[in-house]
């Protein structure tokens, strides 16, 4: 068992899968949510005009005593940062040069075209003609849908490209790899932009565990092992992409571990940290996680939809149905994050609509009664 620390925008998943496996944990993060706190031997936050900061993240880092690391969200577009970290203590997680090539939008299509898999197109100039809905401007440095707008016309924003806008299903996959081999964990629908959520526009909203079978698992499971194959990729990791029927159009990878990726330790009572370490030192499970019978399960990331003072929230850690529990008395702005619920469902759709009903349920304790001037 090692002293870890876990380093990214919101890490309280991962922190608590390491400690779960038995690892003493540090974290620095953008939140410092009392259940991250209760997880973790020491917490950081670190934030600046009231957002993570990476700069302020890897000071942190260099003052706290660890023997490993393994980043979260946050750090997959920032390969010198990793690189930073990686001086200080052993790294738990794919390299910096594996992040520059696979979070490169161009280089991760063009490897995943050569090996038979249909990609959504890609541009860094303008169409012609007037724009007719097909495009989306996506940052380079993307993360939760963040920053994703349709294209209407004119140049491609700095730092922006745009990718082919497909009428679809949103999922990701999710996999452990040992650089050359993947072996599928699980597949989920993503939620994005949900108003039931205090959502807009492609803001990533939360998963729902889909089922481990099927012509779609099937392909995308061959998708994970061209991506690993493709860019050496180790640990756990996701890919993102757009289902159109039963074939996925991938649109990124995410090399580390994903938000969806609670939902296979609640659903299997295992440690997906613990499958982390073991595959980076070579050892995959010998078969997919299988997802249990008894429903499906989701989770909902919920936004402020208007400013809020949370109450005392201690009692919330009591309650399996809510996780990223916020200390009491934090004022928090709209659209910023408030927590993440869970519920399960007969199936996929009664999934969603038991976590929009316990998003309401949420919003009545807090709206009426603690709404900031």
């Amino acid at each position: 068992m090692a002293r870890v620390l876990v380093v990214g925008v919101s890490v309280r998943a991962l922190a608590a899968s390491a400690a779960r496996a038995g690892h003493t944990v540090v974290a620095v993060d953008g939140f410092g949510d009392l259940d991250l706190r209760a997880a973790a031997a020491r917490v950081v936050v670190a934030r600046a005009g009231g957002r993570f900061s990476v700069e302020r993240a890897l000071r942190a880092a260099r003052a706290l005593a660890h023997e490993a690391v393994c980043y979260a969200a946050g750090l997959e577009n920032r390969p010198r940062a990793v690189a930073a970290l990686a001086r200080e203590a052993e790294l738990w997680g794919n390299p910096p040069a594996v992040l520059a090539r696979v979070r490169d939008p161009r280089t991760l299509a063009a490897a995943l075209r050569a090996r038979g898999f249909a990609t959504p197109r890609l541009r860094t100039r303008p169409p012609r003609g007037r724009p007719c809905g097909r495009w989306l401007v996506k940052p380079r440095a993307s993360g939760g849908g963040s920053g994703i707008v349709p294209w209407k016309g004119g140049g491609v924003p700095p730092g922006c490209y745009l990718q082919e806008r497909l009428a679809g299903t949103p999922g990701s996959v999710l996999f452990v790899a040992d650089g050359r081999r993947a072996v599928v964990l699980g597949m989920s629908r993503g939620l994005a932009g949900d108003p039931e959520f205090g959502a807009d526009g492609f803001r990533y909203s939360g998963s729902i565990l889909l089922p481990s079978r099927g012509p779609l698992f099937r392909r995308v499971a061959r998708l994970a092992a061209a991506a690993t194959d493709a860019f050496g990729l180790v640990g756990v990791n996701g890919i993102d992409f757009i289902a159109v029927g039963d074939r996925p159009y991938p649109l990124e990878v995410n090399p580390r571990y994903t938000a969806a990726m609670e939902l296979v330790e609640r659903a299997c009572r295992v440690s997906v940290f613990e499958l982390h370490v073991h595959a980076l030192a070579g050892a995959l499970p010998a078969a997919p996680a299988a997802v249990p019978r008894g429903g499906t399960l989701g989770k909902a990331i919920v936004y402020a939809r208007r400013p809020v003072i949370v109450p005392d929230t201690r009692p919330w850690l009591a309650d399996a149905t809510v996780r990223d529990v916020p200390p009491p008395g934090t004022r928090i702005p709209r659209g910023a994050p408030i927590c993440t619920i869970f519920a399960r469902g007969s199936d996929p759709a009664a999934c969603h609509a038991a976590l929009r009903a316990r998003a309401r349920r949420l919003y009545r304790t807090l709206e009426p009664r603690r709404e900031v001037a």
